[in-house]
């Protein structure tokens, strides 16, 4: 049984984490999330930012815009929402 366990907090582990700030906050239990990743241009390998939007399960309704979050990876829960909030780091 505890090598069951411990495989189940392994896979757990694996899911992804990304810190962003919070964009919108209007929708019911859903925040949307920037997230901005440091790339370099294919042709001229400048670091260039890319954005990238999160939907993300917010239960409480506790994070607002221009919070700094960080969000997990979930099993799709609607059409967009596949992330969820972990904590806030920063108001």
């Amino acid at each position: 049984m505890s090598q069951e366990a411990e495989t189940q907090e392994i896979k757990r582990t694996l899911r992804k984490e990304r810190v962003g700030v919070v964009v919108s906050d209007k929708m019911d239990s859903t925040i949307i999330v920037a997230v901005v990743r440091r790339v370099p241009h294919p042709k001229f390998r400048k670091i260039i930012k890319r954005t990238t939007k999160l939907y993300a399960h917010d239960e409480k309704g506790e994070a607002k815009a221009g919070d700094k979050v960080r969000v997990a990876e979930i099993k799709p829960m609607s059409k967009n929402k596949r992330w969820r909030l972990i904590e806030i780091l920063a108001h």
